[in-house]
């Protein structure tokens, strides 16, 4: 079978709340507080992956987390029930169901030995992430352990790497060769810049791509200071479609002139601020959304409730549409538990360029697998999690249960997990 683009979405974890940990995502700091609905939340997610299923598309997972991390607690020489609050939030965060943050991808037709790589993403800069790549790491090697894969472990630290939320790629089929794009910041005005250029440099040497068709572009400040933490919020790219905001990058002038030497054919659409302010683009995750290619060819993308919602940006959508512009058809899902914690559709989703027969099945699904993980979901996954209760040993007891529960349904042993 040819390779094709699969679409690994996280499963969104159990422990799923509102600690608001990440600093510079605003609707992770705005919800702060606010009462979670995990088991909601884990159902939006498969209804978005059942809604890409009928698009036509591949569509794979990848598993929760093990929360709270008792391993990370002992590190620090302590464990749930004595650790600080804060220290139990950062233990339990279910941010491992953004799985654009997995790793940054490869497909074998850029690479100098012509197989896939990743890299699983070091996640340095906030603390509850930065425990994360080692399970990830597990999953990635139990995933793509054929032969037609290489995965890589993490760059080290101090240089922060946040994997495919800032890493885009166009090309004219997935299985051509394409040009690869390392989005990286250098500074956020009052909120961190996440992605380092050395990382992405070093992804791009690991990775083996051909220097002359790797760019690396920096995202614009103003973008960061907005609240545009990766540059997935402000940015997306799918086959020879870059679909971008106007104060994306910082100088978007080069880019695009390196761009469009190196791929011609580019179609570079570019939404005006005067049209959709960068508050509005970022609110509605207008580009945190799926830009994917259709069975029948055309382009479409997959947008949270929000982007219908917000008058300035299905405006601009009907009327790029209406103009017959690049992107074809437009289907809107219903994310808003991980919108409500600073992710959207894009945010959910990595995307591996693979034949899916050189992967574990295990990690692929269909129509009556996503129905096996929804009734596990609707048995085991809490209603709601109150941020005064994450100290309590029931929920914790809850919350292990539940994941055993669905790595059992699926036939996962725990302990080919734990990294």
């Amino acid at each position: 079978m040819p390779r094709v683009e699969i679409n690994f979405d996280g499963i969104i974890g159990p422990s799923h709340n509102y600690a608001g940990l990440s600093h510079g995502n605003l609707a992770a700091t705005r919800n702060q507080g606010a009462v979670s609905q995990p088991r909601a939340a884990a159902l939006q997610g498969i209804a978005k992956m059942r809604a890409n299923l009928a698009l036509g598309l591949t569509q794979g997972v990848l598993l929760p987390h093990a929360r709270p991390d008792h391993r990370w607690l002992d590190s620090l020489a302590t464990d749930y029930a004595e650790a600080a609050p804060h220290l139990q939030a950062q233990a339990l965060s279910a941010s491992a169901m953004w799985a654009a943050n997995a790793a940054t991808v490869s497909p074998a037709p850029d690479t100098a030995d012509g197989r896939c790589h990743l890299t699983v993403a070091n996640l340095v800069t906030m603390p509850h992430r930065s425990h994360e790549w080692p399970e990830t790491l597990a999953q990635l090697r139990l995933a793509f352990a054929h032969d037609a894969f290489r995965v890589h472990g993490p760059v080290p630290a101090p240089f922060g790497d946040e994997g495919a939320a800032n890493h885009m790629r166009l090309a004219p089929e997935h299985d051509a060769p394409g040009v690869e794009i390392f989005v990286y910041g250098v500074s956020g005005g009052p909120f961190p810049a996440r992605q380092h250029r050395e990382a992405s440099m070093a992804v791009a040497r690991r990775h083996g791509l051909d220097p002359e068709r790797t760019l690396f572009v920096e995202q614009s400040e103003e973008a960061i200071a907005a609240g545009a933490f990766h540059n997935d919020v402000v940015a997306v790219a799918n086959a020879n479609v870059l679909f971008a905001h106007e104060l994306a990058f910082a100088d978007k002038d080069s880019f695009y002139a390196d761009l469009r030497h190196l791929m011609p054919r580019v179609e570079i659409v570019e939404v005006p601020a005067a049209e959709v302010s960068l508050a509005d683009a970022i609110s509605s995750y207008l580009f945190n959304a799926q830009l994917v290619t259709l069975p029948g060819g055309e382009t479409g993308l997959i947008l949270p409730t929000e982007a219908r919602n917000t008058p300035s940006v299905w405006s601009w959508l009907q009327r790029h549409v209406a103009g017959n512009g690049p992107i074809r058809h437009l289907e809107v899902v219903d994310v808003r538990e991980s919108m409500a914690n600073g992710g959207g559709p894009a945010c959910l989703r990595l995307r591996v360029v693979a034949d899916p027969a050189t992967i574990d099945p295990r990690f692929l699904v269909d129509s009556a697998k996503l129905d096996r993980i929804a009734a596990v979901i609707e048995a085991h996954w809490p209603a709601a999690i109150a941020q005064d209760q994450i100290g309590d040993p029931a929920l914790i007891a809850h919350i292990a249960a539940a994941r055993a529960a669905l790595l059992d349904a699926l036939g996962f042993d725990p302990a080919n997990l734990s990294g």
